[in-house]
């Protein structure tokens, strides 16, 4: 997922070119990345949901959080690496001002949406589960005052809504990192190391509470590492890898060797296995971004990345030579439209979770309510990507 709001574009002429203005054609494998990311997402939030079995944090250390996370690094450097290549750094740093201030309103309205429909389920359903609970928002309601405040400070974060808070840490970071590589690209890697290096070695986080020790689930000081190497993939300050065989075949390798330590109906069969994880643990901790979800994320993305081709040609209907299927091309362009409006989708797809959780108490959980179910949250978020894409085309502007 990326929250940078402009759509994904890649410049068409250099970037160093200034003689001319630069047209901006949209990379299709960002947008389709993104949405499959999406769609992951709204499953994985779904109480009780059968295809979280089959979601690719089952069978890998990393996730679809880090294709969130890295997309959104490269969304992020186009986006906002123009204006501060073309307007100067204190006016890039205006503009982070700006999209931070978005993402910090999208986040209290989205806890007070969710926190309001909990309780209004609860009415509704006084005799089912209790959904405030399922959430922990009891310490919100009980202490009000002291956790509106922590809300609006961001020194409250409830474990369901943590994406936010560490994306705004990751976004006013990204002045700073632009600042070092404009003297020195290895400047700007150095503090990314250091702020990751103290997450997962020093235990630097941010309190999510103020009446415990819990911390932010993710920490924005170990996240950063994987969205700086998506933003400084697509701002040329590090280059893409080369396609090879020894590479693409040695990140199939690890990923296959990573499967029987993350997928649980191994390990959990093999004690051996279950006892190598466990020692492991701390290199695959998720809140810190422990460093073999960053090796298993790099893997993964390498041989996705050469799957789909140049610029997506083995994916899209005009890159093979070949004439894609009717259905493929309808869902493609499905899974496109969603990656393109990444923010509205999560905000909503966070929302719809709870919800479609809702729902699957009222009707149980069989193979068909799961088919459905997931069905109409995916035609829902489908709808909605088209429609913020048709109010952001601004049709009132047009002439009758």
């Amino acid at each position: 997922m990326t929250l940078a709001d402009p759509a994904s574009a890649m410049p068409h002429t250099n970037v160093g070119a200034t003689a001319a203005p630069q047209v901006r054609v949209r990379d299709p494998r960002l947008d389709f990345f993104r949405g499959i990311a999406m769609f992951i997402i709204l499953i994985a939030h779904v109480p009780g949901n059968w295809l979280t079995l089959w979601i690719p944090a089952r069978f890998g250390f990393s996730d679809a959080t880090e294709t969130f996370v890295f997309c959104s690094g490269m969304a992020s450097a186009i986006a906002f690496g123009s204006v501060f290549r073309k307007q100067g750094f204190w006016m890039g740093t205006a503009r982070i001002a700006f999209r931070t201030w978005q993402v910090y309103w999208a986040h209290i309205a989205l806890f007070i949406a969710i926190a309001a429909s909990m309780v209004l389920m609860n009415l509704i359903f006084p005799e089912g589960r209790d959904y405030v609970g399922q959430l922990n928002l009891y310490p919100f309601f009980n202490r009000t005052q002291e956790n509106l405040l922590g809300l609006l400070t961001l020194t409250y974060v409830p474990n369901y809504f943590d994406i936010l808070p560490m994306y705004i840490g990751i976004l006013l970071m990204i002045p700073l990192m632009v600042g070092l590589a404009n003297v020195h690209v290895g400047l700007a890697a150095a503090a990314s190391l250091t702020m990751w290096l103290c997450a997962n070695v020093l235990g630097w986080n941010f309190p999510a509470e103020p009446w415990s020790a819990r911390d932010w689930f993710f920490n924005p000081l170990g996240w950063q590492l994987v969205f700086f190497t998506g933003f400084a993939l697509m701002s040329g300050w590090i280059p893409a890898p080369p396609v090879n065989k020894r590479l693409f075949w040695g990140a199939v390798a690890i990923v296959v060797i990573f499967l029987p330590f993350a997928y649980f109906r191994i390990y959990r069969e093999v004690e051996v296995l279950a006892q190598v994880r466990s020692d492991l643990n701390f290199l695959i901790h998720k809140t810190d971004f422990g460093v073999l979800r960053y090796v298993h994320f790099l893997a993964t993305a390498y041989v996705a990345w050469v799957l789909v081709g140049p610029q997506g040609a083995n994916i899209m209907p005009s890159g093979s030579g070949r004439k894609l299927s009717v259905a493929w091309s309808y869902m493609l362009a499905a899974i496109m439209k969603v990656g393109q409006q990444s923010l509205a989708v999560f905000i909503t797809s966070m929302f719809l979770a709870r919800m479609l959780g809702v729902l699957f108490d009222q009707v149980g959980r069989s193979y068909v309510t799961m088919a459905w179910v997931n069905a109409l949250g995916f035609a829902v978020i489908i709808a909605l990507a088209y429609g913020v894409g048709w109010f952001k085309t601004q049709p009132w502007k047009k002439k009758a």
